[in-house]
């Protein structure tokens, strides 16, 4: 029993937690695109290759 005393502080503690987490990565911008990184994996953005002095000098 005495470890109800422990627990639900505990408790209510960790759940403050994660609501005040939560309202601060609302507050930052955490939520505001949800899209944008699922379809950023699907795009390539890598610059083409550049040829360089030494690809001329193989041919």
């Amino acid at each position: 029993m005495e470890i109800l005393f422990i627990m639900i502080p505990l408790g209510i503690g960790l759940a403050a937690l994660a609501v005040w987490a939560f309202f601060w990565a609302v507050g930052n911008g955490q939520f505001d695109d949800l899209d944008g990184p699922a379809y950023s994996v699907l795009l390539d953005d890598d610059p083409p290759p550049t040829r360089t002095k030494a690809d001329d000098d193989e041919r």
